[in-house]
């Protein structure tokens, strides 16, 4: 069992946890993950290892509660437990004093990078952050970002923080400016991260990007975090999950992550039907609270 020692709400539905992992907290790098499970009955899902505290013994887990095995995890608070945490898996990030860097955080994908970002400051590297999301109330860590950023943007679709638009058009127009970046990643929605890749691609700006396929069980023996990589097959759990982004398939990651929607959307709706019936039973006095 894995206690939470802590828990925060960073933005609507996105949640941070930090866990009692000591084994985990050891040594992971940036760009590892965990394979968590809750329970018995639940399903293996990743979540990146957004920091970690290895005296403490501690990992942190930034995620957004939008799924099933999700929602259940951010119903759990300070003293609950979750039953099984696997890792660090996946290859760690490439580090090295690349020059002048950019790192495109987009929602939820803020706390993937966060990492990295940290390991290339200290590695010397000038390092601009482009972070973006829907509206302001989604974005986080700017404070955490900026301490190891020479340079901090913001930018949201609806204007309400930093810029209006999306992080293409920033890293677009560093680079019609004449910014020279040696290397840049991204990490977000995959639309986003396609997006970067396109940009990137004319002046062959070495370019990652951090997938997140389905995944069961993170050690590349069920093959369902398969992707295609420079026409290779590639499993995102061993082989990643960061890639050349100008290698990626992206029209198959789209399909093959949106081949289970229908089934995760009918488990969602069981999962709140049975939320509503067992706050109903406790309103009415049937079962304790």
């Amino acid at each position: 069992m894995y206690p939470i020692i802590r828990k925060e709400a960073l933005a609507p539905s996105v949640i941070l946890m930090e866990l009692e992992a000591p084994l985990v907290a050891r040594r992971p790098q940036p760009g590892q993950f965990c394979i968590f499970r809750l329970n018995e009955t639940g399903e293996r899902f990743p979540l990146t290892i957004a920091d970690h505290n290895s005296e403490k013994g501690t990992i942190t887990i930034v995620f957004q509660a939008i799924g099933k095995s999700t929602r259940v995890l951010g119903d759990l608070n300070v003293g609950d437990a979750v039953l099984d945490v696997v890792g660090p898996l996946g290859k760690a990030s490439e580090i090295a004093n690349f020059g002048e860097v950019a790192c495109l955080g987009g929602g939820v994908g803020i706390a993937f990078i966060y990492p990295e970002i940290v390991a290339l400051h200290k590695a010397g590297n000038k390092v601009t952050s482009i972070l973006g999301a829907r509206n302001e109330s989604l974005l986080f860590f700017q404070e955490e970002i900026k301490a190891v950023s020479d340079d901090l943007q913001i930018i949201t679709d609806d204007g309400s923080s930093g810029r209006k638009g999306l992080v293409t058009n920033i890293l677009t127009e560093f680079l019609e400016g004449g910014r020279k970046f040696a290397h840049v990643i991204a990490a977000g929605p995959v639309p986003m991260m396609r997006a970067v890749a396109e940009v990137t691609r004319p002046y062959e700006i070495p370019t990652i990007v951090s997938l997140d396929p389905i995944m069961v069980d993170g050690t590349g023996m069920c093959g369902a975090c398969r992707v295609t990589v420079g026409g290779e097959r590639k499993f995102a759990c061993v082989d990643g999950p960061n890639f050349d982004a100008h290698q990626v398939d992206f029209d198959e990651l789209m399909s093959r992550k949106r081949g289970f929607f229908q089934m995760e959307k009918q488990a969602l709706e069981k999962h709140e039907h049975e939320c509503r019936a067992i706050e109903k039973a406790r309103k009415e006095g049937l079962i304790e609270s």
